[in-house]
Order: C-alpha cells, then structure tokens, then sequence
C-alpha cells in the first residue's frame, strides 16, 4: 500500500514539475515577445518594408533584407527537400544493414548537432572558393541546405518507419514493385511527418546568422537579386542566384550592434517581420501536412 500511495506521489511530483517547467518557457517567451511587440509595432510601416537601409534609423528599412530572405529560403528549401527526402528513402528502404550503412547512419546523427558555423566554414570553402560561387545567393542556400539536410533525412527514416508495413505487404501482394509501392502507398503515408521535419528545418534554417556571415553575406546592401521573371525571351532569368545578398537576422544583429537608440526599435520591427515571414511558411507546410493527413485512410 505504501508502494502504491509512493508510486501515486511520484507520478503526480513530475506531472507537476512538467507543467512548471513548460510554464516558465511560455512566460519567458510571452515576456520575449510582448517586449519585441511592444518596441517594433509603431515601427512597421509600408515605408520601413520597402526601403533600404540607411544610417539613420527613422530612414531605415528592410527591402533587401526581408527579400533576401525569401530568396534564400525558397533556395534552400529547394535543394535541401528532395534531396533530404531521397536520401531518407535510400536508407530506410533500399540500403542493406551493414557496417558501412551504420557508419552513415551515426555520421547522419552527429552531423544534426554540429555547430552551425562549421557549416558556414564548409560552405566558405567548398561553394565561395573551390566551386567559385563567390557570396551569392547559391552559396548561402546551399550552405543553409546542408545545415538542414540531416534533420530532413532523420524525419524522413522516422515518418516512413512509422508506415505500417502491413501497406507494403499489401503493395506487393497486387503486384506492385517496391519503387511503385514506396512513391504510391508508402510516401503518401509518410508525408505529415515528412514535412514535420521539413518546418523544422525551414524554422532553423530562416533564423542562422553566423554560416551566412562566415560565407561572406552582406550586412549592408542597397539594391535587390535580379528579379526572376525577364521581358526577353525566355522569360526566365537566373542571374538573381548569383547576386550579392542580406537576410534579416544579419540585418537584425547589424541594428543591435549599433549604438543609436532607434537602431534597437528597427532590429524589434525586424524581428516581427521574420516572425511573420516564418509563420507563413510554416503555415503554408502545416496545410501541406493537413491535406495529406485527410487522404490517409489506415
């Protein structure tokens, strides 16, 4: 009886703990976020959006830098997507266990805990000089992308492990083969996770300031990427990839180095605006994951 009156004490001792420890990370953050609300809102204005930066703070603004961003973060996303994708369907699908795949499979892990800045080392040395990218969009997306390669690949292994393989015995039985049972039946399944880990990445990738300092990216920057779409056939044009860049949280940590009082209230309208720019993009891949959730019938 004492056991169980000592047992009841332990789980109710940790529920409570539990609920302490996740209320004071909400209040931290609600402290966070009202204190940037409050310093940035009567910032925000059509004119603080669409100007440059300037060295006056009420002059200040945020074009090249919230561009930027969007430039870089489609970029990312994709290069980083399909290829983390196909890599996590490699291993957990086609790859046999055998030391050389448990090698990998640990690297993988390890490689999701490095400190960003080797990244940006790695992007320094291997996009800036060796593939002569020089600091161009390119190389900060794909610097960014091998960031978040390993979280994409480990939540890709654990969405599709999580697919009953009662769907693949299924598959098979009909006479499918296994690529047609992975793209068709395996896949579809496994797709809310998938692009769990995908929100995850693009919210880690969205808010990394030192890879793209290490790689040479701007913190002032007065004109934008090439625009994508040309008057001249084909209408298409790629030259923005390879133009010079900024992206907001360079931008942010340029304001808060800056002694000038109003430097401080454009960095907390900065901050808002990344905010929001990574509420709709993790909003645009929740719906994603809604919509694939209501096709999946188990």
């Amino acid at each position: 009886m004492n056991r169980k009156l000592y047992n009841k004490f332990l789980d109710k001792s940790f529920t409570i703990l539990g609920l302490v420890a996740t209320l004071i990370g909400l209040v931290v953050l609600s402290a966070l976020l009202i204190d940037v609300f409050t310093d940035g809102m009567g910032r925000l204005s059509w004119q603080f959006l669409m100007s440059y930066p300037s060295r006056r703070p009420e002059e200040a603004g945020i074009l090249s830098a919230w561009v930027g961003t969007v430039w870089v973060m489609i970029l990312t996303g994709l290069i980083a997507f399909p290829i983390g994708v196909m890599a996590g369907i490699y291993l957990e699908e086609y790859e046999k266990k055998t030391w050389f795949s448990n090698i990998i499979e640990i690297n993988i892990a390890n490689l999701a805990g490095v400190p960003s800045i080797i990244y940006g080392l790695l992007g320094l040395g291997l996009f800036v000089r060796v593939l002569a990218l020089e600091r161009s969009v390119l190389s900060g997306a794909a610097t960014l992308a091998i960031l978040v390669l390993p979280i994409i690949i480990l939540s890709t292994r654990e969405a599709l492990r999580a697919v009953p393989f009662s769907i693949r015995e299924a598959s098979y039985a009909l006479g499918a083969t296994r690529w047609q049972t992975i793209r068709s039946q395996v896949l579809p399944a496994a797709m809310p996770g998938v692009l769990t880990g995908a929100i995850l990445a693009m919210s880690r990738a969205i808010g990394e300031t030192a890879p793209l300092i290490t790689i040479g990216a701007l913190t002032y920057v007065a004109f934008l990427p090439t625009s994508p779409i040309s008057s001249e056939f084909p209408y298409i044009s790629f030259q923005g990839i390879f133009d010079a860049f900024t992206v907001l949280p360079i931008q942010i940590f340029n304001w808060v180095s800056r002694p000038q009082k109003g430097f401080f209230t454009d960095a907390a309208a900065g901050i808002i605006v990344l905010l929001m720019i990574t509420f709709i993009m993790n909003g645009i891949a929740v719906w994603l994951r809604y919509r694939y959730q209501k096709k999946i019938r188990w």
